[in-house]
């Protein structure tokens, strides 16, 4: 069976960050916008991806200081929109996390799903990041999606899944991570900012940047 060049590589992109994941002893994980060696092409501005990304790096670093060694978090920012996954030991300190999201610069709103709790498990995280991978390669497979039009992040077998979106798409790609092709998923999180499908054509007839150009 002929092998699909992208399926493949969001499979070795889940391998290589899970090993990275398990080598790592940060207590927070930060989200990317690199694969494979270049920024995804996706429906945000070159601008807005950058500023993802050093949102990201800024609330990690602000929230290193502020919690305990204990907490498990994981930031992760698409169009401004900042997701915080992960475990913390108490309901200050899921306040204080989601206080700190909320100051940072250029951040419009914060989604906190941080769970009260011990952190997960090395083997959770492991399963976690698979997880991700394989729905990521079903998004692939789906011919009637744009699989890099979404964001997927898993936490404890709970699958979130971010990205600007149509209704019809946001629909569709639930459909998919709810299907049962992939095991382990306890259910799917929509945090999709959704746009018409006018607003999609105007975002697909613009021209690539050079920042977001695929680099050879």
């Amino acid at each position: 069976m002929k092998l699909n060049l992208n399926r493949w590589m969001f499979s070795a992109l889940a391998a290589s960050t899970l090993v990275a994941s398990l080598s790592a002893c940060a207590p927070l994980i930060i989200g990317s916008a690199v694969v494979g060696g270049f920024v995804a092409i996706d429906r945000r501005t070159a601008g807005i991806q950058l500023e993802d990304e050093s949102i990201e790096l800024r609330t990690a670093q602000g929230l290193r200081q502020i919690l305990t060694e204990a907490s498990h978090v994981n930031v992760t920012s698409y169009n401004r929109m900042v997701l915080l996954t992960g475990e913390v030991s108490s309901a200050s300190e899921r306040e204080r996390a989601e206080r700190l999201a909320k100051s940072q610069e250029n951040v419009s709103s914060v989604v906190n799903d941080l769970a009260i709790e011990p952190a997960s498990s090395i083997t959770q995280r492991s399963k976690d990041i698979i997880t991700s991978g394989q729905i990521k390669a079903l998004l692939v497979d789906a011919k009637d999606l744009q699989s890099n039009a979404f964001k997927v992040v898993t936490e404890r077998g709970i699958v979130y899944l971010m990205g600007r979106v149509t209704t019809r798409e946001a629909q569709r790609a639930s459909e998919i991570a709810r299907s049962g092709s992939v095991s382990g998923v306890v259910k799917v999180v929509r945090v999709f900012e959704i746009i018409t499908e006018e607003e999609l054509k105007r975002i697909s007839a613009q021209p690539l940047s050079p920042q977001s150009q695929p680099k050879i």
